[in-house]
């Protein structure tokens, strides 16, 4: 099948967050298994385009005038990355904006005029699936039928949260032929959604697990669309994401020299040893260590985690039954709150930073990871946790209740341990099961040699879309 990915960012060449992951990985894998596959995406100032060459030419009727852009060309592990050149990206080092707090006001136009080329290219090269990720790239979609392509198209929900709402005038500026269909809201305070837009003209829906799919169908997370979703229910599938099992590999993993294996595990106690001390805590191979690498946003827990005067992370620490290390920028509220903790509390360092080399070091040393995540379509860090012996700690949501195996429920088969509600008494006593648990040590090494022997690679992932594409490819176009 010739395929087109058309997103905003894309490893190895832009990021902001797992979206990025998921594309570079799903597009790497399923050129593997023979398919011809290309990425659109725009060319930031960020990025280094020495290694590209010139694609296209193209002219793009927006509102009143016509925008020349060029369509830029890398190839690279079977993959084809073609990149939008216009100064509204090439002019600016941020993907949605300077930070992550403060959108471009020119999103709408910025994006349509991506969406708007990527179609164009699919027109010129014959694609047969194009395949729109998050609500950058829902234009696309409809856009793609507007013009008659012949190809079908998949729209996938990374999180629904993020919808790219825009007054109805912006679309306009944009020389978007306007529908009822695009819009959300009622009155005076309806506005253009991408990700609706996508969402309704897509021939296929996808997200990134299976209890996800289902939960934005309910009121609680379907972020006042759920009726749509419900609608569609017939075309919509949840696929978990894959990993880089390359680039997280415990045996030869870059970032540490104490590898390790489900066969052996020394190596697992040495990288503990190892983080204690970089990160200055008392280097103990008795005392539990949890990890937390994280946005430090409200979605991700840390209100539950932060918030109140002795707070959840607070009472977490008292008595020195475990040390904590956390990894993560995001909110400046949490980032303070954490300083403050840390600066009464000798068992947990605090690392207001992102950091690729960190995650993996603390990855690969740490015993339990906390995701006290309000809610998560997939999640990441359960899986890379998961392959290092790591054992989670999560909220049973969305991709966590999908790939995480509760060991009170199943102690032969557990990898992790579960929550049903993100309290601070549910956080704490469920934090207190996985010490108590980590004195068995029999126990102990059962569930890691568990947790490790857990496939999460993306073949089984890309396997499932080329099924769904080719289920597009047979049925009717919505």
């Amino acid at each position: 099948m010739n395929i087109m990915m058309v997103s905003s960012e894309t490893v190895p060449f832009s990021k902001s967050g797992g979206l990025a992951d998921v594309v570079g990985a799903l597009s790497k894998e399923l050129a593997n298994l023979g398919n011809t596959v290309s990425v659109f995406m725009p060319l930031y100032g960020s990025i280094d385009a020495s290694s590209f060459s010139e694609y296209a030419r193209l002219r793009l009727p927006m509102l009143g005038k016509t925008e020349t852009v060029r369509v830029m060309r890398h190839q690279l592990d079977g993959v084809s990355y073609l990149a939008l050149s216009h100064p509204l990206f090439t002019g600016r080092k941020g993907i949605y904006g300077d930070t992550s707090f403060a959108p471009y006001p020119d999103n709408l136009y910025r994006f349509c005029l991506m969406c708007k080329a990527a179609v164009e290219i699919a027109r010129r090269d014959k694609v047969e699936i194009l395949h729109a990720h998050d609500w950058t790239a829902g234009p696309a979609v409809y856009l793609a039928k507007e013009a008659g392509l012949r190809c079908r198209t998949v729209m996938t929900i990374h999180n629904l949260a993020y919808m790219g709402d825009f007054p109805r005038l912006d679309a306009l500026r944009a020389a978007i032929r306007p529908s009822g269909r695009m819009l959300s809201g009622s009155g005076l305070m309806r506005r253009v959604n991408f990700l609706k837009t996508g969402l309704e003209y897509a021939d296929r829906i996808t997200t990134v697990s299976p209890s996800y799919a289902k939960e934005i169908q309910e009121p609680e997370q379907g972020c006042g669309i759920d009726w749509l979703l419900r609608q569609k229910a017939g075309i919509l599938s949840g696929v978990i994401n894959g990993i880089d099992t390359d680039e997280w590999d415990p045996e030869k993993d870059a970032f540490t020299s104490a590898h390790f294996s489900s066969k052996d595990l020394g190596g697992k106690a040495r990288a503990k040893a190892e983080i204690q001390r970089q990160f200055g805590l008392d280097e103990d191979p008795d005392i539990p260590l949890v990890a937390m690498i994280s946005r430090l946003a409200e979605q991700k827990g840390f209100g539950p985690m932060l918030e109140g005067g002795q707070c959840t992370l607070e009472r977490l620490l008292e008595g020195g039954r475990c040390q904590f290390i956390v990894i993560g920028t995001g909110d400046g509220r949490y980032e303070e709150k954490l300083r403050q903790i840390a600066s009464r509390h000798r068992n947990i360092s605090v690392n207001i930073v992102f950091s690729q080399a960190l995650s993996h070091v603390v990855e690969a040393g740490s015993d339990f990871f906390l995701m006290p995540s309000k809610y998560e379509p997939c999640g990441l860090n359960q899986m890379y946790s998961l392959r290092y012996g790591t054992l989670p700690i999560a909220h049973r949501t969305g991709g966590l209740k999908d790939t995480i195996t509760d060991l009170g429920e199943d102690p032969e088969h557990g990898d992790g341990f579960l929550f049903d509600n993100v309290y601070c008494d549910e956080i704490i006593q469920t934090v207190n099961r996985a010490l108590d648990f980590y004195r068995d040590k029999d126990a102990l090494h059962r569930a890691r040699v568990n947790a490790m022997a857990c496939d999460f690679s993306w073949k089984k992932s890309a396997q499932t879309y080329e099924s769904i594409y080719k289920n597009a490819l047979g049925g009717n176009q919505t």
